[in-house]
């Protein structure tokens, strides 16, 4: 059994996306294993998920697009997401609630109230938070962070394409050094941008540990880190 009761993962939006699909069907699949693993251990999960395999507000910015209308594109991108996977873990018997930064109606959604979500996650569902902090100018790794203290999570695992946080990136850097743990000083110290500075700043402000790993193992990574293995980077106070 996993020494955490309940985590909150954050899964990028490019994660999900496969070659030409926005969503690829394979993906998806690994993610629900990946949940299924986590709910196994008997550890409480909250997800919340980007929307760049749809759309990035920031990227069009710099086009010239206005930065706040950009950015509730891409919040709006997040709730597709959000929907589709809610929807794969109910095909997989999984209970899953979705829950958006700001209000949706119709149906479509929750709105962000964190003690439906932690009675939600008692009763042993999922709980999706989509719509990053559901305020424009703000990254999903700060909304990740922020919904990981609202739902009193434990730590905060970051799912990404390397396995840990590198010195430099790697896939550019042959001798970039993998860091096994770090402090958020010298991560900011460090400009290693593998969340934003906001997202650290608040971890560090409320204790709040980050697990960065790799998702594109073969194995169930996520699964092995609760069963105590020590992947990844753990970045702490």
């Amino acid at each position: 059994m996993s020494k955490y009761k309940r985590i909150l993962l954050k899964l990028s939006g490019e994660a999900l996306a496969k070659g030409a699909d926005t969503i690829d069907v394979q993906t998806l699949s690994k993610v629900i294993g990946i949940i299924k693993s986590a709910l196994e251990q008997k550890v409480q999960l909250g997800i919340v998920v980007g929307g760049g395999n749809i759309f990035r507000g920031a990227a069009l910015a710099k086009a010239g697009m206005n930065r706040v209308t950009g950015d509730h594109m891409g919040m709006l991108a997040t709730v597709i997401n959000a929907l589709a996977i809610a929807d794969a873990c109910r095909q997989a018997g999984i209970e899953a609630l979705v829950m958006s930064g700001f209000p949706i109606g119709g149906g479509v959604c929750d709105p962000v109230d964190h003690n439906k979500a932690k009675q939600a996650l008692d009763a042993g569902k999922v709980v999706i938070f989509s719509a990053g902090t559901g305020s424009p100018c703000f990254t999903t790794d700060t909304g990740a962070v922020l919904r990981a203290i609202e739902i009193e999570a434990d730590i905060v695992f970051k799912a990404t394409k390397v396995d840990g946080i590198y010195s430099a990136d790697p896939s550019k850097n042959p001798n970039a050094k993998r860091y096994q743990t770090l402090s958020f000083d010298q991560a900011i110290e460090n400009n290693l941008q593998i969340m934003d500075t906001a997202a650290f700043a608040l971890c560090r402000e409320h204790d709040l540990d980050i697990c960065v790993f790799s998702m594109l193992d073969n194995k169930d990574t996520l699964s092995a880190i609760l069963s105590g293995e020590p992947l990844g980077t753990i970045c702490s106070k």
